[in-house]
């Protein structure tokens, strides 16, 4: 069964995408196995309190989605390939529904394991570069923008690699995106939030998008804000370098933003407060930061794949958060579903019943927001010249970045507490942690958000940080946990900061497995038919613009 090469032609140019062997057999029939993954994700309709909005607003949301929806299509070229062509070979719904919520013919929160016979291994670097690729090749080729997040790697007709620029290798795509977002600003009051669709449209025609970032982040009144273009890296396994496009349109809760403005201004001190060597704590992230909440009424692509993201920190551009700081987005109403339809079950297994009472939504939402701010917290940037943490950690940047901001948050809410910033039971925050981490860790070893899950529970479990009774329960030892924590935060932005690539990888390597006890905790919780994830029911008659 060969790759098949699918051949895509574009008004810049021809540019060939490879589709991850598309050739292979697909049985027509939906195993019971198909029909029982279907059922680990809980469907949830994602809307808001449309009466917030006023006509304008209500015109704006339907062309935000149409240019969300070729964000979709570009992932689906950059996750796998052309996806009409597997669609086509499958007869059955239920498994054309399964392909759908991956993305593709591989199990995202299963070790991207395949589900389709003879698909083959998903290629480390997705479709971001050639599936045949070795790194040392990769190492060799000289091109000064092959590390960019905005470029593809393609072979030229001698076989030799070549780097392709995102407008180009997608140009119909963005420009049709451009467009319409374009046309959304014409919809635009708000003077800050016409700016940025109006750069961002231009950005994406250019791959150019440290405007339009910068724009973003000055934007304070809007009520609909539109996240769209190539930001993550989670996809390229490879290394971590290439950015796939995803889109998030938001309506902002007035109400809950105003109560978490005040912590913005606090983040110069909780970078002091870091429990790590001074000089990992040189760069002062910028004022301008804020936090708000909001209710997403519409998903798509990279954001859409696998694991929901129910929370937001970017840019992701070192310059600009340099600069300005960054802004940190609460997915309200998509943690509220995972919080009721997923940790609470959960917790109901796992945890010890005398701490059952210490499961509240309040600390969960105060964990993921904490996570979002730790992202803006430590270091961007190496202390010893190796560039940024990003360009030093390759391909374990993403897993310990997730795994910084995580354990950082929790130190954060314990700082915070003892500052009467804020007002929280810490044993709230502390175990409904630690059940936060049976819910992740279910995402799989592929997953950066896993992988950083499986670490962190690993150092837990060999500092002490919990017990575990006969009945297989656990619970939080707080004074051992707090140590844990404070350590654990030191060692991962220490190696961060020096940019130390082999303790990365080791550190992986050692905390980042699943042993037996995890293995038969995560049964038990197999065994209550309990939602791995949950998957959006959306678009316009959902929110009954239609």
């Amino acid at each position: 069964m060969s790759t098949k090469t699918l051949t895509i032609a574009l008004l810049s140019g021809i540019i060939v995408f490879y589709s991850c062997k598309t050739g292979s057999k697909v049985k027509d029939e939906t195993s019971n196995d198909i029909i029982m993954k279907l059922n680990d994700f809980a469907a949830f309709e994602l809307t808001t309190d449309m009466n917030k909005l006023n006509d304008k607003e209500k015109e704006m949301i339907p062309v935000l989605i149409e240019a969300a929806k070729i964000m979709e299509e570009i992932f689906w070229m950059e996750a796998y390939g052309d996806k009409e062509v597997l669609l086509s070979k499958l007869t059955d719904e239920n498994l054309k529904k399964y392909v759908m919520i991956n993305y593709g013919p591989w199990e995202r929160l299963n070790d991207n394991k395949p589900f389709i016979e003879g698909v083959g291994e998903k290629p480390l670097g997705a479709n971001f570069y050639p599936a045949d690729m070795t790194k040392e090749e990769f190492e060799a080729f000289e091109a000064p923008d092959k590390a960019s997040l905005y470029t593809l790697i393609r072979r030229d007709e001698g076989g030799a690699l070549k780097t392709v620029p995102y407008h180009v290798a997608f140009g119909d795509k963005v420009r049709q995106a451009s467009d319409l977002i374009k046309q959304a600003s014409g919809f635009a009051e708000d003077p800050g939030l016409q700016k940025y669709l109006k750069l961002r449209a231009e950005a994406l025609l250019t791959d150019e998008y440290y405007e339009s970032d910068l724009a973003w982040m000055d934007m304070k009144t809007n009520k609909i804000d539109f996240v769209v273009g190539p930001i993550e890296t989670y996809e390229d396994r490879l290394f971590g370098y290439k950015a796939a496009h995803e889109a998030y349109v938001l309506v902002k809760d007035m109400e809950w933003s105003d109560r978490l403005a005040k912590y913005a201004g606090l983040l110069p001190q909780l970078q002091r407060r870091l429990p790590v060597d001074e000089k990992y704590k040189q760069e002062m992230p910028g004022t301008a930061s804020d936090l708000n909440a909001y209710d997403v009424i519409y998903y798509a692509g990279d954001c859409n794949a696998g694991s929901k993201t129910i929370a937001i920190n970017l840019p992701n551009d070192e310059k600009v958060t340099l600069a300005k700081g960054s802004r940190r987005l609460q997915l309200k109403n998509s943690m509220q579903a995972k919080f009721d339809k997923i940790l609470v079950p959960i917790a109901n297994v796992l945890i010890v019943p005398e701490q059952l009472e210490h499961i509240r939504f309040d600390a969960f939402f105060a964990n993921t927001m904490f996570h979002e701010v730790a992202h803006g917290l430590g270091v961007m940037n190496t202390v010893n010249d190796k560039g940024t943490v990003r360009e030093a950690l390759k391909e374990h940047y993403t897993v310990l970045e997730e795994g910084k901001a995580d354990i950082v948050g929790l130190f954060l809410v314990t700082t915070l507490k003892g500052m009467n910033e804020i007002e929280t039971d810490l044993m709230d925050n502390y175990v409904t942690f630690l059940a936060g981490i049976f819910r992740s860790v279910r995402f799989g070893a592929s997953s950066a958000h896993g992988k950083a899950n499986l670490v962190r529970f690993n150092y837990f479990k060999e500092k002490g940080a919990f017990a575990v009774d006969e009945q297989g329960r656990y619970s939080v030892n707080f004074d051992i946990m707090q140590d844990a924590v404070n350590s654990l935060s030191e060692l991962i932005i220490s190696i961060q900061g020096e940019g130390d690539y082999q303790k990365a990888a080791g550190m992986v390597e050692k905390y980042g497995v699943m042993d037996n006890g995890l293995k038969s905790a995560l049964q038990r919780v197999e065994e209550k038919d309990i939602p791995v994830d949950i998957v959006f029911e959306q678009g316009l008659e959902v929110l009954g613009l239609k």
